[in-house]
């Protein structure tokens, strides 16, 4: 597994973070772009024009490129960056990753509750549990991840797994294998890599 919770394979394309000078597969980077305006632009659908610049999903890398002007110096011109810069790539990745919890729950690929969530465990269906990163340690102990895949998402407060499955707050959840759980687990590796510490300790990684 490479850094950001991507495999790492022959045919995986690849980037170099310019904060670090690692290359890695771009599934465990954060591309961004520059806007019409000369203005560091996060791209987090990868979707937006121009040419790509690719920092790690990491917070100490993002905020190294900020500090050492290290934009300018991949874009090949002057740059603005926001000093809001990485808190922005934190909150468009708990966007995104909150989108495709809710996309895959109306496509019936993912639980939430703590019985249901302990049902898909017990039956194989969860290819990933998700639990609250302000959850109750001693209740997250009684789910353990799927056998051999051991994949756990908590990076995620209640509320914010709450807004995913339409709820206030949401300790407990579960994905099925196939549909969006790729994008969702990559995504939250992405976040977990990103984030401050919430709740006085740091959100697991998947």
């Amino acid at each position: 597994m490479a850094r950001g919770g991507a495999p790492k394979g022959a045919d995986t394309p690849e980037r170099r973070c310019i904060a670090t000078g690692e290359v890695q597969p771009k599934a465990g980077l954060i591309r961004f772009v520059i806007g019409p305006e000369a203005q560091v632009v996060p791209d987090l659908w990868g979707k937006l024009p121009g040419r790509g610049i690719w920092v790690s999903a990491d917070r100490a890398a993002l905020e190294l490129a900020v500090k050492r002007r290290i934009f300018a110096r991949a874009a090949k011109q002057a740059v603005t960056v926001p000093e809001d810069l990485v808190d922005q790539v934190e909150a468009g990745l708990v966007r995104r990753l909150v989108e495709g919890l809710s996309l895959a729950r109306k496509a019936g690929g993912a639980v939430a509750g703590f019985e249901k969530v302990k049902s898909w465990l017990e039956t194989g269906r969860a290819a990933a549990l998700l639990q609250a990163s302000d959850g109750s340690e001693r209740g997250k102990t009684k789910l353990r991840p799927p056998d051999g895949q051991d994949v756990a998402i908590g990076c995620l407060t209640a509320r914010e797994l709450g807004l995913a499955f339409g709820r206030e707050s949401v300790i407990h959840g579960a994905l099925a294998s196939g549909g969006l759980t790729e994008r969702v687990v990559e995504d939250a590796a992405k976040l977990s890599g990103v984030r401050r510490e919430v709740g006085g300790a740091t959100p697991g990684k998947g």
